[in-house]
């Protein structure tokens, strides 16, 4: 439903900035490749220096990554809160990313040599939580809504991938916990550090 407060700034040309927190938690061994791609993905950010393009293709491939694994999907959360001054979307922005970042080993180490001198017995964690956090402009109902459900959330990945190419994107982040192979979410932890999860 739109507000008056909506309604006016609408008419008088203003834009609406909308920015948006979801998390996925999936469980099972068999998700262990995802944390390939979410690393993949953050070194490309890194290297990108900030190139929304590049930034935004790596966004694209976390999401129809998570996409395919949806049978693996065991909980969810989302939140976020629309603006219509971009200073404000981006203070609210950086407050997630902050929270983000803050969560039980969200930050991957990417200094850290690649793993071919890793011994291969690893202990390989049961859950993955992954967060993306967005900033975008317009209106899409698909991410203004609970996304704990999963035809929801398969919407609302879907609506991501989009905004990229329909250029809509202003900010874009991804952290996931564990952040590297070897390290290890267990079920307390989750509890402690996600108490927002919702089952699917």
């Amino acid at each position: 439903m739109t507000s008056g407060r909506d309604r006016f700034n609408q008419v008088s040309g203003r834009t609406r900035f909308v920015v948006c927190r979801l998390f996925l938690h999936l469980a099972g061994e068999e998700v262990a490749p995802l944390l390939g791609v979410l690393n993949r993905a953050a070194r490309q950010a890194i290297d990108s220096e900030g190139d929304m393009e590049a930034l935004g293709l790596g966004l694209v491939e976390v999401c129809q990554s998570l996409l395919q694994y949806d049978t693996y999907w065991l909980s969810a959360a989302n939140e976020g809160d629309v603006f219509w001054n971009e200073g404000e979307a981006g203070d609210y922005f950086n407050e997630l990313f902050t929270d983000s970042a803050q969560r039980y080993l969200s930050e991957p180490d990417l200094n850290v040599p690649g793993s071919k001198d890793q011994p291969l017995s690893l202990p390989i964690t049961r859950n993955l939580i992954v967060m993306i956090t967005v900033a975008f402009e317009g209106e899409v109902p698909e991410l203004e809504n609970n996304l704990a459900d999963i035809s929801a959330l398969k919407a609302g990945l879907k609506a991501i991938i989009n905004l990229h190419y329909q250029e809509k994107l202003r900010a874009i982040q991804v952290h996931f916990s564990p952040a590297q192979l070897g390290d290890e979410l267990t079920d307390d932890q989750m509890l402690q550090y996600f108490p927002e999860l919702v089952p699917l």
